[in-house]
């Protein structure tokens, strides 16, 4: 890969995470429950907290592929960091979809029978998306195990 596609691919990530930290900013302000509460009545709310906890292990996944572009970037594809990168990767999309399933669960005993249909479609997309990404990742990172693991060990100074 050249290097202006991994600078593109790099710049897109970041853009990625700025845009997810406004948006977690932005939207308790605007959303019904939370429209006219204060700031500290805005984020003592259990549920904001929660979606808060749940985008930790997205930001960790966003930086652990700006750092597999990065290894991308100097030709080190094939080694040891990227695969475990890939692992990290892996694990948090399953986090990310373990904290949408609990969020999903606090819309269902908190609001009862209210309509919370678009809620629970965040959620399907917001999963299906993360299933993706695991995917992804487990494949790529049994491909780059198997390639590290038969990669030669290089020659020694002798």
């Amino acid at each position: 890969m050249n290097k202006a596609s991994v600078t593109f691919l790099r710049f897109a990530l970041v853009l990625i995470g700025i845009a997810a930290a406004a948006f977690l900013i932005w939207e308790p302000r605007v959303e019904g429950v939370n429209a006219h509460a204060t700031n500290f009545e805005m984020y003592s709310d259990p549920f904001i907290l929660l979606v808060y906890t749940g985008s930790i292990p997205f930001f960790i996944g966003l930086y652990q592929a700006f750092k597999l572009l990065g290894a991308v970037g100097q030709n080190r594809v094939f080694s040891a960091g990227s695969a475990r990168a890939l692992r990290i990767i892996k694990y948090c999309a399953f986090a990310v979809i373990g904290f949408v399933v609990m969020e999903e669960l606090f819309i269902m005993l908190t609001h009862g029978n209210d309509d919370a249909t678009g809620a629970f479609m965040l959620g399907l997309l917001i999963t299906f998306g993360s299933i993706i990404v695991a995917a992804a990742a487990g494949m790529f990172e049994r491909l780059l195990q198997t390639a590290v693991t038969m990669k030669p060990a290089p020659p020694s100074g002798e």
